[in-house]
């Protein structure tokens, strides 16, 4: 078993590798804290909230020359902060499986994720498109453009805390914004290590230095940022609690926000599927960084004729997981984040059986033994009788409940019927049934996959939920958009004032 010692001498080395000046981060107000061995690994200095109005102060004075800087000049930052993250990309990787916990295959893939952000932000620099529209007067053109928004805070979870920030960063620096980045408190270290290497970055391409800080501090951080009449646009990954704390204080602002909130992720197996392949991709999406995703499957709806198989093959599987140290190369399942989270899935698993619900495999705390501070847990599969209140729930916890429906209107009925509405699935060899799910009375989720999990999602597309998942998108597609104001344009190239709507005033 991977050592405390070890992985703050990881974690040292790491930061150091990324331009992090170890001397200038020690302090006593944020504790470093590895969920590995469940320890401390340092105390760090950090951010109050009286920091925050001097930060957003110091964004805005950027953000009026970042503005007018060129956008293909600005992508030429975005392009070699992606550089800088594939040069650094395994030291970022030790520190996302040192703080969150991530096997080194999921830690690498999160790093992937910026890098592929990076390349396309730096495209979109290129693509800020508008539109030209006809007039209905003669001698007039419409058009609209896109011009920057302003500062944009950025307040990220501790489960991707590398890959949303730069989701956000990326696409935000190209399109002209500057950026004040508050972290999770339970990733202090990976936040430093990105700050360091986009310093570089504005270092290297001249562009101005207070473009992008990172405030790291506890929730008062948080909210003095939410608050700040000087920030455009906050952009919040975290609960559903969370997302109606922050979403009306920025809206009495007229702010905007992009909420990026609980996901109840849920995948239909109908009669057709093939099992061989959507017991594959259901393990993943289910256990996979330990039920801790915002896309993590957390119901699963069979079809009644293959329920009994699906589920024995899935309990086989879930049986053979390796729960354990995520640098031990063979595991798959890494610890839970912290104490609370296991006391969470623990509730949640009383409550099932409380509702009728029946534990077929998991939920048994491993490692007790040999890390006592830790919590690696087994992931649980769960058949339930029927949608049932804590199945209506999300617990931040590798806890899936299987349901089952005899007709798809039913399925498509017990998938919807939750508050939350990110990703969902359904595996078919039917083209029917496949279509059906993804009409507009199918799946009521921001993203719907055919033969596919729920997690996993590709940067290229829009990624984002809809009712209490909170409605906002980010990274791909045209999401760009919400990060930029737009004004329509009536260019008047004739020698006349002719009104609209036939108004006859002069």
């Amino acid at each position: 078993m991977t050592t405390t010692d070890d992985l703050r001498a990881g974690a040292r080395t790491a930061l150091r590798h990324c331009g992090v000046d170890l001397a200038a981060i020690d302090g006593d107000l944020l504790t470093a804290r590895t969920p590995v061995t469940g320890e401390t690994l340092f105390r760090i200095g950090g951010s109050t909230a009286d920091d925050v109005d001097g930060a957003v102060a110091a964004a805005h004075a950027a953000f009026l020359h970042w503005r007018t800087t060129p956008a293909p000049v600005r992508g030429a930052l975005v392009k070699r902060l992606g550089e800088l993250i594939g040069e650094f990309r395994d030291d970022l990787a030790e520190l996302v499986a040192i703080e969150a916990g991530k096997i080194r295959s999921e830690a690498l893939g999160e790093v992937q994720e910026m890098i592929d952000v990076c390349e396309f932000a730096v495209g979109l620099s290129r693509q800020l498109y508008g539109r030209t529209m006809p007039s209905e007067r003669p001698g007039h053109r419409l058009m609209e453009t896109w011009h920057p928004l302003g500062v944009v805070g950025v307040i990220s979870a501790f489960n991707f805390p590398v890959a949303v920030w730069s989701w956000n960063t990326a696409i935000a620096l190209t399109c002209g914004d500057t950026v004040v980045w508050k972290p999770s408190e339970l990733t202090p270290l990976t936040a430093l290590a990105c700050a360091a290497l986009l310093d570089r970055a504005i270092a290297d391409t001249g562009a101005p230095p207070k473009v992008h800080q990172v405030l790291l501090g506890d929730a008062a951080v948080g909210e003095r940022l939410v608050d700040s009449p000087s920030v455009a646009l906050v952009s919040a990954t975290g609960s559903t609690r969370m997302g109606r704390a922050v979403g009306p204080r920025v809206a009495a602002r007229f702010g905007r926000s992009i909420l990026e909130l609980g996901g109840n992720n849920a995948a239909v197996v109908t009669a057709s599927a093939d099992l061989d392949l959507a017991v594959n991709a259901i393990v993943f999406a289910a256990a996979g960084t330990a039920g801790q995703r915002c896309t993590t499957m957390r119901r699963l709806i069979v079809h009644e004729d293959v329920a009994d198989e699906l589920i024995a093959r899935l309990t086989a599987a879930y049986q053979r997981l390796l729960v354990g140290d995520p640098f031990d190369g063979a595991t798959l399942v890494g610890p839970l984040i912290n104490e609370a989270a296991l006391v969470r899935m623990r509730q949640a698993l009383a409550r099932a059986t409380e509702e009728g619900g029946k534990v077929l495999v998991g939920g048994d705390r491993e490692l007790a033994d040999t890390s006592p501070n830790a919590c690696y847990v087994r992931p649980a599969l769960v058949r339930m009788p029927a949608q049932t209140g804590i199945v209506r729930e999300e617990t931040f916890a590798p806890i899936l409940y299987v349901l089952t429906y005899s007709e798809l209107d039913e399925a498509i009925a017990l998938h919807n019927g939750v508050p939350q509405g990110l990703s969902s699935g359904i595996f078919t060899r039917d083209q029917r049934e496949a279509e059906r799910f993804l009409a507009a009375d199918g799946a009521d989720c921001g993203i719907v996959n055919v033969n596919a999990g729920t997690s996993g999602a590709e940067i290229g597309g829009a990624f984002g939920g809809e009712k209490e998942t909170g409605g906002g998108r980010e990274s791909g597609s045209d999401s760009w958009r919400a990060y930029m104001r737009r004004a329509t344009n009536t260019i008047n190239y004739s020698e006349q004032v002719v009104l609209a709507q036939d108004v006859d005033f002069l």
